[in-house]
């Protein structure tokens, strides 16, 4: 509230009263004339006065009056003694009446008629004006939930509000919330790896040191930790204790990473989080789905997750570590065998704008059902395509019936229809949607770092992080499947994948990759002619050439515009991408291009920077080294500000600073 005054209507008439009748007195000691006249105009001033305030009193009167007969017979009895505070306004928002609780609770004892109400209710009171009946304020620490009424008397309209106390029962609330519990699931993503050739007391000892470093980073919290497992612990404590663990960014991650152990390699972590939910049972069910996702996304991160399916994200710098044990591969070829052999046909589908590792991967599956006495097909958008160069190839060596459109399938699609899809696991990305809703039975096989829209309803979701390419996951695949499925042709669309997706073995590799090519090798596959099908056609070399040519360096980042709209425009930019890559002190490149409505943005990096993190801040999603995303209903500069901030974000969220400002940070024309 503003400065509260004593000014009132009747001090103000008392006051003009006596300066009056002072200077009425003093004049007679000069000038009886004087005196005469200040005597008549005194006198008639004061006439005029008695007979305002007896109007004004009068009047409120009737106001209260009419007040009073708005409440029942009961509320009018008390109207002066009601508990609750009550105050009019006319609808200048000017201050007419109030009763003793209002003066004793908000105006500690003070008078204020005639002031306006905002000085009570600030800006709030615009919003009851608007037409809200009820608003909350703040007023000398304490919180008020006001409502409005409106009073009709002699033609005139009053506001009538009514101040209902809730401090107490909004600290309660607050208190409630801040109790309710929440569950913590933490699992040591890498401890057979990490003490992979040890003795078993070393990784005893291993795991023996990850505990203490959970259990000390729990003390503050108050919470119960207990070790499910070896490598599985859990902890429940309370929403403001898991507010400032989210705060501090899960610090136990980078914590545990820095340790230092007796192995060459770092132990990571994976934890999710449930919380909100009715009761313990449903935040552990929502925490274990958490830490599903956290694992999905390759580990060394946080998942929370609360009962509205909500999900925030802590952590996630570090590569999925790969894991040499080839059981759950051989279980997934089983499975899969077993599903195309009961299946009817086979639909093999990727995701939108395929490239050589979606198109290669999907060509080898669609081999492999024809291997098992099935029909089978791959659905690709032909238009959209990035793998021209191999389907052409394909299509040269007498293969014509392989592809075809999601249109054209339709009517194929049965009950006992098998649909695998490749290289995404998001249904939002696959080649078409429709394909994928009229599938009953779902298998996805995919690499790409878990996103929150995935693919549910999937029997067999074959997904690994780790993995450098769906083509390498294929190849593995097909070993145990049917491994004479794999010919010279096949051999080399999967080595043409693998080659993509790692840069020539530059990212992303481990030995499995190895392996895979060695087998790809071994089956016929030819690098020349795998080379071949990257070969550029000289409207793409030139291309990619202007988009380097017109690079901007913020910093470590690099960010480059395609303003071409025509076919090749897509792989221009990725190409363009990676090509920023060579540039000193680069490590992540960003390539915004148009596509129809849309801008699109190619992500890159060689691994310091995790382009994945940057790209789901704009709606997309991908790899740690490889991603992409579409932002609809912005131009140029609309979308180069959303991903300068989504950088920034990034680079904050590991303890870095944003990018300096540029005001020239354009990329119009």
């Amino acid at each position: 509230m503003k400065h509260k005054s004593f000014w009132g209507l009747s001090t103000l008439y008392y006051i003009m009263i006596g300066v009056m009748v002072a200077q009425t007195v003093i004049s007679a000691f000069f000038d009886v004339r004087i005196f005469v006249i200040l005597l008549v105009f005194t006198l008639a001033v004061i006439g005029f006065a008695i007979y305002r305030l007896a109007n004004m009193q009068r009047y409120m009167r009737n106001l209260l009056s009419g007040i009073s007969s708005s409440l029942d017979s009961s509320g009018s009895e008390v109207l002066e003694g009601f508990s609750i505070p009550v105050i009019v306004a006319a609808e200048n928002n000017e201050i007419l009446w109030y009763n003793e609780a209002f003066r004793s609770i908000l105006l500690d004892g003070e008078d204020i008629f005639g002031h306006d109400l905002s000085e009570i209710v600030g800006e709030e009171i615009w919003e009851l004006l608007a037409g809200n009946k009820q608003t909350s304020v703040t007023y000398n620490g304490r919180i008020f939930s006001v409502y409005q009424s409106l009073s009709h008397i002699s033609g005139v309209t009053q506001r009538v509000y009514y101040f209902v106390d809730e401090t107490k029962l909004r600290r309660t609330a607050e208190e409630y919330a801040l109790s309710r519990p929440a569950v913590a699931l933490i699992a040591i993503d890498n401890l057979e790896e990490v003490a992979q050739g040890g003795r078993d007391s070393e990784k005893a000892a291993i795991s023996s040191d990850v505990e203490i470093e959970i259990e000390n980073w729990a003390a503050p919290t108050d919470g119960i930790v207990r070790k499910l497992t070896g490598e599985r612990f859990m902890i429940i404590l309370e929403e403001r204790h898991l507010q400032t663990l989210m705060e501090q960014r899960f610090a136990i991650l980078d914590r545990v990473r820095n340790m230092s152990l007796n192995s060459k390699k770092h132990a990571t972590l994976s934890i999710g989080v449930g919380r909100g939910g009715a009761s313990l049972r449903e935040c552990e069910e929502l925490a274990g789905q958490a830490l599903d996702m956290a694992l999905g996304r390759g580990g060394d991160q946080a998942a929370v997750k609360d009962k509205n399916n909500d999900y925030q994200f802590f952590g996630g710098v570090s590569k999925a570590v790969e894991k040499r044990t080839r059981v759950r591969t051989r279980v997934v070829a089983s499975a899969l065998r077993e599903l195309i052999e009961g299946s009817d046909n086979v639909v093999v589908m990727g995701h939108r704008f395929a490239d050589l590792d979606c198109f290669g991967a999907a060509f080898a599956m669609w081999s492999a059902a024809r291997s098992l006495g099935k029909e089978a097909v791959v659905v690709m958008d032909r238009e959209q395509s990035m793998a021209l160069t191999l389907l052409d190839r394909i299509e040269a060596a007498g293969i014509t019936d392989c592809v075809c459109s999601g249109k054209d399938i339709l009517p194929h699609i049965g009950r006992k229809t098998l649909l695998i899809v490749v290289d995404t696991h998001r249904a939002g990305f696959v080649d078409s949607p429709e394909v994928y809703k009229a599938c009953k039975t779902v298998v996805v096989i995919d690499h790409h770092r878990k996103a929150v829209d995935f693919i549910e309803n999937a029997v067999v979701f074959y997904h690994e992080t780790f993995a450098s390419s769906a083509c390498e996951m294929v190849s593995e695949l097909l070993q145990y499947m049917n491994e004479k499925a794999v010919g010279r042709l096949e051999a080399e669309a999967l080595l043409a994948g693998i080659m993509l997706d790692t840069r020539n073995y530059v990212l992303h590799t481990g030995v499995r990759t190895f392996e895979a090519s060695a087998f790809l090798r071994n089956r016929g596959a030819d690098p020349v002619e795998v080379k071949r099908l990257f070969a550029e056609n000289m409207e793409v070399y030139q291309q990619k050439a202007a988009v380097v040519a017109d690079v901007r360096v913020f910093e470590d980042c690099a960010v480059a515009v395609n303003r071409v709209e025509d076919g090749f425009t897509r792989i221009a930019s990725a190409q363009a991408a990676d090509e920023l890559l060579n540039i000193e002190g680069v490590n992540g490149s960003f390539v915004l291009f148009r596509n129809k409505d849309e801008i699109d943005i190619s992500a890159r990096s060689l691994g310091l920077m995790n382009v994945q993190l940057v790209m789901e801040r704009l709606g997309g999603g991908g790899h740690q080294t490889m991603s992409a995303c579409q932002l609809k209903g912005v131009d140029f500069d609309g979308a180069l500000e959303k991903l300068i901030e989504a950088i920034n974000d990034y680079r904050m969220g590991e303890g870095r600073s944003p990018l300096p400002a540029d005001k020239n940070m354009t990329v119009q024309p």
